[in-house]
């Protein structure tokens, strides 16, 4: 333990440093996201170094580490959210179907209609149910009602939530429960059908009777979408990922197979981690 302890340290102290250890659960589709070599820096401090990873298309991955380690921030990164922070500064690649979405010829207001996003706590906007759904596609000029009926109730359908509010879609979204409204921020997510779903703790602010709900339909929505997750919780990590990339001050430490990062990981580091021994 006193060789992990000395690696985990030098990092603070930005010594020379093997970050990562691969074992990934690989996806029948490929990769949906590279990450290559990724830096990012808040006017002069760095939040993320030399991070690199491919996300496997179909399958969940979930960001876990402790407070401040970047996996928010990396979440961030993967639809161009941090670009409205000043002073921000990236270095590397990101890379979705060839393209590096950092590129200069990259429609940034495309990218996100292709990244679904989900936030920490839900955020409904002050408007019907119905609306709130069809908001994506609304935003892109569809006006024919058919499309926008059809697509709102598939999405809530695959959301898990049309049977609850079916009778009640011109009812005030503010009216639902905490749960429900975050399965209608996911249904308003999917709406456009993204290729890739980011979700920024989706459970944090809910009771667990909710939180199960939200973790059984991560299960159901894989493989129709990619699904990235960042969690403090590391039980709700192993129940819903395929693969889990354990970050800490920064730095990508360990990225697998979910079971194995849990059960036999090969870095002492993330071994601490999930056991509980710092963090």
């Amino acid at each position: 333990m006193a060789i992990a302890r000395a690696e985990v340290d030098a990092i603070p102290q930005r010594e020379a440093f093997e970050p990562t250890a691969y074992h990934v659960k690989r996806g029948g589709e490929g990769v949906a996201l590279d990450i290559r070599k990724f830096n990012l820096w808040y006017g002069k401090a760095q939040a993320l170094y030399d991070v690199s990873m491919e996300v496997q298309a179909g399958l969940v991955t979930a960001l876990i580490g402790p407070s401040g380690c970047g996996k928010s921030t990396l979440l961030r990164c993967l639809n161009r959210m941090n670009d409205l922070i000043d002073e921000l500064r990236i270095d590397g690649e990101i890379m979705v179907g060839g393209q590096n979405i950092y590129a200069s010829s990259i429609d940034v207001i495309a990218l996100r209609k292709r990244m679904g996003m989900v936030f920490q706590k839900p955020n409904p906007f002050a408007m019907s149910i119905y609306d709130n759904v069809v908001y994506p596609l609304r935003v892109d000029g569809v006006t024919n009602k058919g499309v926008l009926e059809e697509t709102c109730e598939r999405a809530l359908r695959s959301a898990a939530l049309w049977n609850e509010v079916k009778d009640r879609l011109k009812e005030s979204a503010l009216g639902l429960s905490g749960g429900q409204q975050q399965r209608l921020c996911i249904a308003r997510g999917i709406a456009s059908d993204p290729e890739v779903l980011l979700m920024d703790e989706p459970c944090s602010a809910l009771d667990p009777i909710a939180t199960a709900k939200i973790e059984d339909l991560i299960s159901e929505l894989k493989g129709q979408y990619t699904i990235v997750i960042v969690t403090h919780n590391m039980q709700q990590a192993a129940r819903v990922s395929d693969n889990t990339a354990f970050m800490y001050l920064g730095r990508l430490i360990e990225y697998g197979d979910t079971e194995r990062i849990f059960e036999n990981p090969d870095k002492t580091q993330t071994q601490d981690y999930v056991t509980g021994r710092f963090g």
